[in-house]
């Protein structure tokens, strides 16, 4: 019996990065190698069973030629409801001075206090 999936953002991201990919008509292997990532890993995240950091993503988006912006809102990353789109997460995730461990911190936090004012907002 194969893992079980990480989520289904991450399943849809695996659907739309294998469809990318033949559409660039680069096999498996030859997207890992350009990503910088090794071919088991990238199949498991086309799979669905592997949830990639923010940097694989840009990694991936460069090899592909397509804005990370959209793989970052196929992953979960990014809100694409939001009035600005994302900007406050765009800007964490292309901060060259962070950690991906504390760029993943921020985007918790920062998820958390928009989830706590949609909630606790008062109505006027």
């Amino acid at each position: 019996m194969a893992m079980g999936k990480v989520g289904d953002a991450v399943e849809t991201l695996g659907g739309y990065l294998r469809e990318q990919r033949v559409s660039a008509q680069l096999s498996l292997r030859q997207l890992a190698e350009q990503a910088g990532v090794s071919n088991p890993y990238l199949s498991q995240i086309e799979r669905g069973l592997r949830r990639p950091s923010a940097q694989v993503l840009q990694q991936l988006a460069k090899a592909l030629r397509i804005s990370a912006e959209q793989l970052y809102v196929r992953a979960g990353i990014v809100s694409p409801e939001e009035g600005m789109g994302g900007s406050v997460e765009l800007a964490i995730l292309a901060d060259s001075a962070l950690t991906e461990r504390q760029k993943q911190s921020l985007l918790d936090v920062y998820a958390s206090f928009l989830a706590l004012n949609g909630t606790t907002q008062p109505k006027e």
